[in-house]
């Protein structure tokens, strides 16, 4: 009996080394690192999952749902793509990034979708969810009404634009849900979410999404960024007839993100054949929601540490030694992950060359304000577009026409310096802290502010008395420190 003891022992100290690994594995990460999630598009099989039910702040990712809504309305009838829709002082009001139009411009259905979803143009969502339900409050209950019916519950919403708000949650688990049907629900409108850019006048706009053009099959969707979401991206991608859906929430950089959909795409492809070895992780639907706050990302995404204001289109290229724990979850495991330039020869690249490589040129999609128009009236619409975006420079104020492009850049959708910026860059919406209709519209900024946005959240409407005095009486060029 005592010659069996120490091989008992053994086997029991092997026993639980093996029990408390198989629980690492199991067991969620921290919420702080990054959700992941991949699945198949038609199945909803999930690949791989990781904080996937965790809430988390959906910021931009939010305009997937805004889209939808939108484009069930039409496919039901109820409004057409060439319905006109028109920009209100609230929608003018929204914080970057933004398409800018002066309250009263009108646009159809069609390309404020186009703007919404390449450009991330928040003033768009708004414009959107006026003309589809009314009001901001009236759209959002919309939103919720059918994420409930595609069976995500761990998501609300108070807004179209995703711009900070306490009540607008989400997951990985329930965007992919949406993705899912997104596709399932509305495929002769899918052309929507992989648009490589938009031209309006003679400015061109490259969709965010840095998959589009660059990974192989890229197909989809739309990202998100705000400082205490981190950036998050749902991507999709097609192969030999197979489509994925990647959900990533909380990367460090616009780049990170588009990497690690892109890591999370090849293995899906790649694996494909063996995967009879891996356990199932069951269909999206059936992920389990974990009972939590959303993380906030605030500090690590857009303290002083950052060498620039991060941004939604943020192309830093990702630290291969050391950085932050977002840059390291980024490129893990990226020696292993490579991907066909060509389709099937090499040469091979990491994902991170793919993500910085020019990607494939595609004729940018024409918007324009206005009703539907075809042929030389498209044409002088295009020129139309193309003059009024000149006419700010005749004005004389040389310091507001100088601020215009960092007010209305994502730089200065959650960083420090946005409360100036935005006031500066908005002479058409002096009425916007006042729309009474719209009682929710003028609340969200301040819920904004609580959980990582009080410059772009706040500062439009709180310093706004203030800005036209400064215009008037002080030089043109005492404002210069501002854009510093």
């Amino acid at each position: 009996m005592h010659a069996f003891r120490p091989l008992l022992r053994k086997s029991l100290f092997n026993l639980f080394a093996a029990t408390l690994a198989v629980a690492a594995l199991l067991a969620p990460r921290t919420a702080h690192a990054e959700a992941l999630l991949l699945i198949e598009a038609d199945s909803g099989k999930v690949l791989q999952a990781d904080n996937a039910t965790i809430p988390w702040y959906p910021a931009s990712v939010t305009k997937i749902m805004t889209a939808y809504v939108t484009l069930k309305a039409v496919k039901d009838g109820k409004i057409t793509l060439d319905t006109l829709i028109t920009v209100s002082p609230t929608a003018a009001s929204q914080s970057p990034s933004k398409m800018g139009f002066r309250p009263g411009t009108q646009l159809t259905v069609d390309n404020a979708l186009k703007m919404m979803l390449v450009k991330s143009a928040n003033d768009m969502a708004v414009v959107l969810a006026e003309g589809v339900g009314g009001s901001i409050d009236g759209f959002s209950v919309m939103m919720n009404d059918t994420a409930k019916k595609l069976g995500m519950t761990q998501t609300s919403y108070v807004n179209p634009n995703g711009l900070p708000a306490d009540g607008q949650i989400t997951s990985a688990r329930d965007l992919g849900i949406l993705a899912r049907s997104f596709l399932r629900d509305l495929p002769e409108y899918e052309y929507f979410v992989h648009i490589p850019a938009i031209r309006l006048g003679k400015r061109v706009t490259g969709n965010f999404n840095k998959l589009i053009g660059r990974y192989p099959g890229a197909d989809g969707f739309k990202t998100g960024f705000i400082c205490a979401s981190g950036y998050n991206l749902v991507a999709s991608a097609t192969r030999n007839g197979r489509r994925l859906i990647a959900v990533v929430l909380g990367a460090n950089s616009g780049t990170a993100r588009a990497v690690k959909a892109a890591q999370l795409l090849e293995r899906g492809f790649s694996q494909d054949n063996l995967s009879w070895l891996r356990p199932s992780l069951g269909t999206v639907e059936n992920l389990v929601p974990v009972d939590a706050s959303p993380p906030n990302l605030r500090e690590e995404m857009c303290g002083g540490h950052r060498k620039r204001p991060a941004s939604d289109d943020d192309d830093a290229l990702i630290a291969t030694n050391g950085g932050t724990s977002g840059s390291a979850s980024a490129t893990g495991g990226e020696a292993q992950v490579t991907f066909f330039t060509a389709g099937l020869q090499p040469p091979l690249m990491k994902a991170s060359e793919l993500m910085a490589s020019a990607p494939a040129a595609a004729e940018p999609v024409i918007v324009y304000t206005g009703p539907t128009r075809t042929g030389t009236a498209l044409i002088a619409a295009v020129a139309a577009d193309a003059d009024q975006q000149a006419t700010p420079k005749p004005r004389g104020k040389k310091s507001r026409v100088a601020k215009k492009p960092d007010a209305g850049s994502d730089a200065k959708t959650d960083g420090k310096t946005a409360a100036a910026k935005p006031d500066a860059a908005k002479p058409d919406t002096k009425g916007a802290a006042k729309p009474a209709p719209i009682k929710h519209a003028a609340a969200k900024p301040d819920a904004a502010a609580k959980p990582a946005d009080k410059p772009a959240a706040s500062g439009d409407q709180a310093a706004k008395p203030k800005a036209a005095p400064k215009a008037a009486t002080k030089p043109a060029a005492k404002p210069a420190p501002n854009n510093s």
